[in-house]
């Protein structure tokens, strides 16, 4: 009787700590779920952030570059600007100041808006015509006239370019680069009126190769207004691109 009841006693013993063993590995293995569930979320939400924060530092990396390349090319074209027109300003003095507004000045002939001498076979000299002299050859007085007014005047007015281009700079205004467009689009056809009359005036007394610096200086002052007129077309569509 007493080796059978301890025998039982041992039989349940070993039944409540198998039983015990068994709730403690299901404890355990809830416990590892739950850890690994909440460890799997805290990792998703961290991927999440990094994400997050990665897109908006290319955006924000994105932003910065658009602007430092929107700075640069106002930079770049408005230092265009300003050498053009030095380039101009220059050009124009040369050939209208420095060289008196001759366009041909040989040692036997010296043809200019304000002078027009031919050499003089009998007094071994050049000899400067007056307008009486000219009008007598077939000149017109009034075409020599206005082909002065057509060239000068943009000199003039080439004088106040960093003025006029220093104002609409600081002051931003689209309409101002408009102005300053016309103002450029007006001086180049009044130097193609100016000097073409001028040349159909004199044709017959001046040959291609008889043309000196003065010529050539206000060719490249035309050419130079152009890119000018370029340049500043450029900046209105980058200005109109960049503050629509």
């Amino acid at each position: 009787m007493p080796l059978a009841y301890f025998s039982a006693e041992s039989r349940s013993l070993q039944e409540r700590t198998e039983d015990s063993a068994h709730f403690w590995e299901r404890n355990v293995e809830s416990s590892t779920s739950i850890y690994t569930g909440l460890r799997g979320e805290q990792v998703a939400a961290a991927a999440i952030a990094t994400e997050g924060f990665t897109m908006v530092s290319r955006e924000h990396a994105g932003t910065k570059m658009g602007l430092l390349r929107q700075r640069c090319t106002r930079h770049v074209l408005l230092a265009l600007i300003f050498l053009e027109a030095a380039g101009v300003l220059a050009l124009m003095f040369y050939a209208l100041y420095w060289e008196v507004g001759n366009l041909v000045d040989l040692p036997d002939k010296r043809i200019g808006f304000y002078n027009f001498c031919l050499w003089n076979e009998t007094g071994g000299k050049l000899q400067c015509l007056q307008y009486k002299h000219l009008q007598a050859m077939g000149i017109s007085l009034l075409g020599m006239v206005l082909a002065t007014v057509c060239v000068y005047v943009p000199l003039v007015f080439s004088i106040f370019y960093p003025i006029f281009f220093i104002y609409v700079k600081c002051t931003e205004k689209r309409e101002g680069w408009k102005v300053i467009l016309i103002i450029l689009t007006t001086h180049i056809i009044m130097l193609i009126i100016g000097l073409g009359t001028f040349l159909f005036e004199t044709s017959q007394w001046i040959h291609p190769s008889d043309f000196t610096g003065g010529f050539r200086a206000l060719l490249g002052t035309q050419a130079l207004l152009l890119l000018l007129i370029l340049t500043v077309t450029m900046y209105l569509r980058w200005a109109k691109h960049a503050h629509p």
